[in-house]
């Protein structure tokens, strides 16, 4: 049975078509019509116009207004149904003579500062239409006909305004003609329908009623009547069922009679059966839902306890105890935070399983992202004495499209994993690029292995590996600790990313893990290039005794085309030390001994002034030991490309470094006139200090529009423009300064809290000359007001900080930083303290704004915007872990995601402002 029946389907395809074709014709023929007598009036007005602008030449000239008046005046009489009122003015556009009094004539009038035209011209307003005709004086009309190019003279105009109501009536009485013969149409139509509804429907009634009753068991009822055609076909059919059906039933009757008991019992199994099965079904249901909403609320009811346990065990850990005291509230510590990691395993799992997973597509340096992942893994390496080292294939292309946090993941799961389960040896890293003959659409399939020497997994356990909260063996979870969901986190993320992940393993003997991804080739220039040119005229030597560090470190160094020696025994390295190299790098894994790393560098002192050593360490005390040695560069491995290469470079000679690879440039003062944009007050104090210390002049402006007003007032050397902010955005602000006369030159610099990769290239084709990021480092600042005013006069020079001085690196776990915060503050205390109560002032807001938003009582454009400044203000204020919760739900609602879905990460706010609030009270 279909949602219509055939009646109603006969009448609406009867009626329909007219419905359709008449008002399309009735409305065409109605607006035509109309149209049609709007031009007819406009013309009529002219031809009426344009020949008293003649016959008014000679009065206006004369000033005769009693004959025009009596023109006009006829004129108006004569033609009353359409005119409303005649006007003449003269060339001064003042009224000269008018046919009737008229209460606005300025509608008559042409507008202050416009000429009058040398044609007839139609002007429509709302419910009026004027036609202005020119008077042209033709008193030397031969002059004219012989010199063309002298302009006419105009003495005046004749202004008409018409009267709309005939057209008006016109088109009222053509719509309603137009309207009653669709009506009758449609009521013809609805006469003719009903007609053949009823001599097609009658039968089939008929026969439907038939089969009622036989349906019913009256197997002698049949369908009476002469038919034609298919109705009779069908007609015949039903008879010969009914007469079928009733011979059979009788034969069937004694079947089913049979059959009935042996069912009965069956059926009641059945039905036993089903309702357990109903019963089953209702559970697994009620499971599903609850499953969401338990997952969301898991953060907020969890994590707050884990966050007080935490806090106060360390807090706990300040006061005066015991050894042992000391040593169970570190246990507790660390088993807290085991949990939450635990935690934010299952939650990272239940958002997959979800499908809110969204993979971003964005610019990025590949080779830049894993150093990052590798850096990050390498004091845990450090600790268990293993040797971390990357391979990266020349083939690889460095700048790349996708999404950079979900890749390092993945390699922060896989390399992680093969830390945990490596008691010593070796960890490799290998990234290859594979079939570039099949590469589509500028995409690249790319191939990244992971290689350790731990404990190994025989065959049973690996297809225990990619299953939700399962493990190789139960005893991993009792020793290394774990959820079992990393890998499974791991392989959902491989596959959205159209790749594939698998291992190769055996007990006792390591494991390989390797998984394959597409990712799209960046056709863009990469905004940081290394210097390549520098670093070809390089001889330098390598004594590297480690196996996979000595291959990492031969396949940069021959990829940048330098020309290398590599020594891995003492033998060849005292067999290489026979000539001058412009650099020689000593590689060194055993740090509890640097007796023999010192007699190394006495000895390669000789051979360069330049020695650089690979530390297999990240402890600040022996990069401290070594640079006393006399070393010019210390590095942590696994390598860094670029640091490696910055230190290579004949530039960086002149300025030794204990850890950093870039210069920190010196601290000076410059005679320079710059100008700091930002909505956000914290940040905006902040950038004012730090620029305070080294330009003579800062001005400061809170939003985009200020900052173009005093653009155009004075001229900057230089311009730190936020992105975001009320009024005009960061981007605009720079469009429209460029467009200008004052500062089309002056450099701008995009100062932005976003961390995403290649960012900076998207600012650069937008019109910004560079990136600063928030927080702000003093030094990168000082880099970029060197950079871009070179030749600036120097007022003064402040002493630089010693890498010895400046604050630890901060804990992105904890809820309050003082010494992070003082780092961000230039090391200003009082700053710190009053940048502080200024983003604790705004604890309220955020906090109604997250409440509202949990309830859906907020907009995802004001909420974003709220987000958006409070994580600026984050950037500058020692709260690392608030600064990251911020960051992710700006960045989840800049992907379209509404409030309502983003509970977890609101409640894990509000938990962390009152952790924050809590931590920093001791500090004020």
């Amino acid at each position: 049975m279909t949602k219509y029946g055939l009646r109603a389907q006969v009448i609406t395809y009867t009626i329909l078509p007219t419905i359709l074709i008449g008002g399309l014709l009735a409305t065409y023929f109605t607006i035509n019509r109309y149209m049609q007598g709007n031009d007819f009036l406009i013309n009529r007005a002219i031809n009426i116009t344009e020949p008293l602008a003649i016959a008014s030449e000679y009065g206006i000239q004369d000033e005769t207004r009693t004959i025009l008046r009596r023109i006009i005046g006829a004129t108006h009489r004569k033609n009353s149904a359409m005119i409303k009122s005649i006007a003449i003015f003269d060339a001064e556009n003042k009224l000269f003579v008018t046919s009737n009094y008229h209460r606005n004539f300025q509608l008559l009038k042409i507008e202050q500062g416009q000429s009058i035209p040398e044609i007839t011209q139609v002007i429509h307003h709302l419910d009026s239409t004027v036609i202005q005709t020119p008077i042209i004086d033709e008193s030397n009309f031969l002059e004219y006909q012989l010199t063309f190019d002298q302009p006419r003279k105009v003495i005046g105009y004749v202004s008409l305004e018409i009267n709309r109501s005939q057209v008006d009536l016109l088109f009222f009485r053509d719509a309603a003609l137009s309207l009653i013969v669709v009506l009758m149409g449609i009521i013809g139509s609805l006469f003719f329908a009903f007609r053949q509804a009823k001599r097609i429907t009658g039968p089939i009634t008929e026969m439907a009623s038939v089969v009622e009753k036989i349906s019913l068991g009256r197997l002698n009822a049949r369908v009476e009547g002469s038919y034609s055609g298919e109705i009779e076909s069908l007609k015949d059919g039903i008879n010969q069922m009914g007469f079928a059906m009733s011979k059979h039933h009788e034969e069937m009757q004694d079947n089913i009679d049979q059959a009935t008991s042996e069912l009965r019992e069956t059926l009641d199994l059945m039905e036993v059966q089903n309702i357990e099965l109903d019963i089953t079904r209702k559970d697994a249901q009620q499971a599903a839902s609850v499953k969401s909403e338990f997952l969301a609320n898991m953060s907020h009811e969890l994590r707050t306890p884990l966050n007080g346990v935490i806090g106060f065990a360390r807090q706990l850990l300040k006061t005066q105890m015991t050894t042992n005291q000391v040593d169970y509230l570190q246990t507790i510590e660390r088993s807290a935070g085991n949990l939450l990691n635990i935690i934010n395993d299952i939650l990272d799992f239940s958002k997959l399983e979800a499908g809110k997973l969204t993979l971003e597509h964005i610019p990025f340096d590949l080779r830049e992202c894993i150093d990052e992942t590798m850096h990050l893994l390498a004091p845990s390496a450090h600790e268990k004495k293993l040797e971390l080292s990357m391979m990266v294939d020349s083939e690889v292309p460095s700048d790349v499209l996708g999404d950079a946090m979900r890749l390092q993941q993945i390699l922060t799961n896989l390399i992680g994993n093969a830390i945990k389960f490596t008691q010593e040896g070796n960890i490799e890293v290998q990234i290859q690029r594979i079939r570039q003959e099949d590469d589509v659409d500028n995409n690249v399939t790319l191939k990244i292995m992971i290689s350790d020497t731990g404990i190994g997994i025989s065959e049973k356990q690996q297809q225990q590996l990619f299953k939700a909260f399962g493990q190789a063996d139960s005893s991993v979870t009792r020793q290394y600790g774990g959820t079992g969901l990393g890998l499974v986190i791991t392989q959902k993320l491989v596959t959205e990313m159209q790749g594939s992940i698998d291992l190769v393993s055996a007990p006792n003997q390591g494991s390989t893990f390797w998984f394959t991804i597409t990712i799209e080739k960046n056709s863009h220039s990469p905004l940081e290039q290394l210097p390549l040119d520098q670093l070809q005229k390089q001889s330098i030597l390598v004594y590297e005794t480690n196996e996979f560090a000595a291959r990492a470190c031969s396949q940069l160094l021959n990829q940048w085309r330098t020309t290398l020696t590599l020594a891995e025994t003492e033998l060849q390295l005292q067999r290489s030390l026979d000539k001058q190299y412009s650099s020689i790098v000593i590689g060194y894994s055993h740090c509890d001994n640097l007796q023999p790393l010192l007699s190394h560098i006495e000895k390669a002192k000789s051979f360069t002034k330049n020695i650089v050593v690979l530390i297999n360490s990240s402890d600040p005390s022996i990069f401290e030991m070594i640079q006393k040695m006399g070393v010019n560069h210390c590095l942590s491995k696994p390598i860094n490309h670029k640091h490696l290469a910055n230190v290579l470079v004949p530039e960086n000679e002149s300025s030794p470094e204990l850890i950093a690879p870039q210069n920190i440039p010196a601290l000076v003062r410059k005679d320079i006139n710059v100008m700091a944009v930002d909505d956000n007050p914290a940040n905006l104090k902040l950038i004012q200090a730090m620029l305070n210390d080294r330009v003579n002049h800062v001005t400061t402006c809170v939003n985009g529009q200020l900052a173009v007003d005093q653009s155009q007032l004075q001229k900057f050397d230089l311009i730190f423009m936020d992105i975001q902010m009320p009024i005009l955005d960061g981007i605009s602000a720079c469009l429209k300064i460029k467009d200008g006369n004052t500062n089309n030159e002056t450099p701008i610099i995009a100062v932005t809290a976003h961390v995403l990769p290649g960012e900076k290239e998207q600012f650069l084709q937008q019109g910004m000359d560079d990136c600063l990021a928030k927080p702000i480092d003093e030094h990168a600042l000082q880099q970029i007001i060197n950079k871009w005013t070179p030749d600036a006069k120097l007022l003064e020079s402040v002493a630089q900080n010693s890498p010895d001085s400046l604050p630890p690196t901060s804990n992105h776990n904890v809820s309050f930083d003082w010494q992070l915060a003082l780092k961000q503050s230039a090391g200003k205390e009082d700053l710190a303290k009053e940048m502080l109560t200024m983003l604790l002032a705004d604890f309220p807001e955020i906090a109604e704004c997250a409440n509202k938003a949990i309830n859906n009582e907020i907009d995802n454009v004001h909420l974003t915007q709220v987000i958006h400044k409070f994580h600026g203000g984050c950037s500058y204020s020692g709260v690392p872990k608030l600064k990251k919760i911020a960051a992710v739900i700006e960045q989840e609602l800049k992907q379209g995601i509404s409030p309502d879905l983003l509970e977890p990460e609101l409640l894990e706010l509000l938990d962390e402002l009152e952790n924050v609030q809590r931590a920093a009270s001791e500090y004020l």
